[in-house]
């Protein structure tokens, strides 16, 4: 039907339609009512419930998942790399990014020491074997970086395999960025006082006191060096096309937050979500009959 300036008319919009776009504005003063309250805590100083935490942590997941359909889609190949102090909590916010994402299309590298054949390598070798293939999401938990931190700080490296790092690593990072590989690096910046309390929740709890090496007792004695190779770090490897971010986590759960929006702010993406499936009715099983429970072996019920 056309209207009388002869342009056809729009299609009469549905019932569905409308709920859904009252559904979607209504969602919309939610979410600007719900930051307005975590913009106020935050103004005056006040923790976080944890009912806010955990509402836009789920918000931002949901998120994340979309980007994941975009990096797919697009045959994005992303680098996240996660670096910090001891306790810092690297560990909790890689653990936020990856519990909704599919494993398939998002890995985490968390590398050990190298094994004899692998110092004879060139040094950034066995990372080069873990970087992303298109549509993947790849988390560095500690990176290449441990030669300008815990290697230079610990002795575990010359000074020249030091030097020759903090010449080499602009160039190599330059170069994956060049081939199309996105690369974001993070730092998790807490104080000394809040690494110390972590530190000591960790002796109290059998669940995380294998998360305290000796190691990491070994860094609260050299905070100042530490300090040093961090600033150091930072002034040489700090380039345009791999910029560091340093994220403020003695609130982790704050840290988290900022840290997710940050990652969704710099990939830009659209929402690919494909339509919720619908089930159909299950089948007859027909003239099947399952075996005697007796022929087979079950875990007791004790809860």
């Amino acid at each position: 039907m056309a209207g009388t300036n002869g342009v056809a008319a729009p299609a009469q919009e549905t019932d569905e339609a409308r709920r859904e776009k009252k559904r979607k504005e209504r969602d919309l003063r939610r979410e600007k009512k719900h930051k307005k309250k975590i913009e106020a805590r935050r103004a005056a100083g006040e923790p976080m419930s944890k009912r806010d935490y955990e509402k836009e942590l789920k918000r931002l997941q949901v998120e994340l998942v979309k980007l994941q359909y975009w990096v797919k889609h697009k045959g994005l190949k992303v680098v996240l790399i996660f670096e910090g102090r001891d306790a810092a909590g690297k560990g909790g916010m890689i653990k936020r990014i990856t519990e909704g994402l599919n494993p398939r299309g998002c890995r985490v590298v968390a590398l050990g020491t190298p094994s004899d054949h692998e110092k004879t390598q060139w040094y950034f070798q066995r990372y080069v074997a873990h970087l992303p293939g298109a549509g993947e999401i790849v988390i560095f938990d500690r990176s290449w970086y441990n030669r300008a931190g815990v290697e230079h700080v610990m002795g575990f490296c010359t000074d020249a395999e030091y030097t020759e790092f903090m010449r080499a690593c602009p160039e190599f990072e330059a170069m994956l960025v060049r081939s199309g590989i996105v690369l974001l690096k993070y730092w998790f910046s807490v104080s000394d006082e809040e690494q110390e309390r972590r530190f000591a929740g960790r002796l109290n709890d059998p669940m995380k006191r294998w998360k305290l090496s000796p190691m990491d007792l070994q860094s609260r004695d050299r905070w100042v060096e530490y300090s040093k190779a961090k600033d150091e770090m930072l002034l040489h490897t700090n380039i345009p096309e791999a910029p560091w971010f340093t994220v403020e986590s003695d609130d982790k759960q704050r840290a988290r937050l900022n840290c997710t929006r940050h990652i969704l702010a710099k990939i830009p993406y659209e929402d690919l979500q494909p339509q919720a499936i619908e089930l159909t009715p299950r089948k007859s099983a027909g003239t099947y009959k399952r075996p005697p429970r007796t022929e087979q072996f079950y875990v007791p019920t004790l809860y």
